[in-house]
């Protein structure tokens, strides 16, 4: 029974290792027993299963904000605006854009933004989309990397967006554009059959993207760009699990982000909400 006691996980390979070893005898991670709990340590053996927490999240958020403007659902006959938020509930509730930000100095909207929607159909793109490009992109970068990469890029689209003049703005896009460069730096950083197959995926992507942006109206094209720039240079900048595992400071840089983007979700949802009954 001691023996078992004094058994971890490795934080860094999720191979049993005995808790007082001062380096992992299999990625070499410095005293693996003695770190900070790692809050993340459910998904940690299968990243892929952080997407669906964060699909839930963004689901939740939506309802809020229906549920705290019921009369302005939108337009029933027309698809892209059938069950649409009213821009006061999105705004109340963290929409952001070079007014909230610049005007109203609401500087966590940045964050809070990319759980936000402006439709039925806008969530179901996006989460459909995140389904298929979280799972991988956390497969190949690792479950702290993914949401660095994922978190951070969504504040990098909608500052450069707010910069650029959008007054208000919201939806998971520029988190997913930042997935899709992660990928494209990728493939191009690793090569061989696998590394053009990624890099010819993630071409369809931006292709459609850039289709989206010209064809339909009020697409946040300095998000998406913003987005996919973040998440290429986050990724250069962070590497890849092929290449090395995560180390402390990208664990605990991982840490920091989900803690002050769930402080900022309960602020939003608090506020929210306090806002509207009173």
């Amino acid at each position: 029974m001691r023996e078992k006691r004094n058994s971890i996980l490795c934080p860094g390979c999720r191979k049993l290792i005995s808790r007082d070893e001062e380096y992992c005898p299999y990625c070499k991670l410095k005293r693996p027993g003695r770190r900070l709990p790692d809050i993340f340590g459910r998904w940690s053996a299968t990243p892929a299963e952080i997407v669906r927490p964060l699909i839930i999240i963004n689901v939740v958020f939506y309802l809020l904000t229906l549920l705290l403007a019921p009369i302005q659902f939108g337009n029933f006959h027309n698809p892209l605006n059938f069950l649409s938020p009213g821009n006061q509930s999105l705004l109340v509730v963290g929409a952001t854009g070079s007014m909230p930000v610049f005007h109203l100095h609401r500087w966590w909207t940045l964050i809070s933004a990319s759980f936000l929607h402006g439709s039925l159909l806008h969530l179901l793109f996006n989460m459909v989309a995140l389904n298929h490009l979280g799972r991988i992109t956390a497969e190949i970068f690792g479950l702290h990397r993914f949401l660095i990469i994922y978190l951070i890029s969504g504040v990098i689209g909608f500052y450069i967006s707010s910069l650029a003049g959008i007054m208000l703005t919201i939806g998971a896009s520029a988190s997913l554009c930042g997935l899709i460069g992660a990928l494209l730096f990728y493939g191009k950083s690793r090569g061989g059959e696998f590394g053009r197959l990624v890099v010819q995926q993630v071409r369809g992507w931006i292709i459609g993207l850039v289709i989206i942006g010209v064809v339909l109206p009020a697409i946040n094209n300095w998000g998406h760009g913003g987005g996919l720039l973040g998440g290429l240079a986050l990724a250069a900048l962070l590497g890849y699990q092929e290449r090395r595992p995560s180390g402390r400071v990208i664990r605990q840089l991982a840490f920091f982000i989900v803690f002050a983007t769930l402080v900022v979700l309960f602020w939003a949802a608090f506020q929210s909400t306090f806002y509207f009954l009173n």
